[in-house]
């Protein structure tokens, strides 16, 4: 159980960390969500938004995150 207790700390200084950047450069990730390749149909009355690119960045960020993270420790 004392490797539980580290990884929920990391997990948690990561969270203060994503916290800190949109609360200080929220203004500068506008485009987060408008890449090329999200798609996005607006409607009169619908509207219909999937970020496949900007989860694949995503997805490329945290893993790249989690295996420096396992080489660390």
């Amino acid at each position: 159980m004392p490797q539980l207790g580290k990884i929920l700390i990391i997990a948690g200084v990561f969270l203060v960390i994503a916290g800190l950047v949109v609360l200080l450069a929220g203004d500068k990730l506008g485009w987060i969500g408008r890449l090329p390749g999200d798609i996005r149909v607006e409607k009169e009355n619908a509207r219909f938004y999937f970020p496949i690119t900007t989860m694949i960045l995503f997805s490329v960020i945290v893993s790249l995150i989690l295996w420096i993270l396992r080489k660390l420790f």
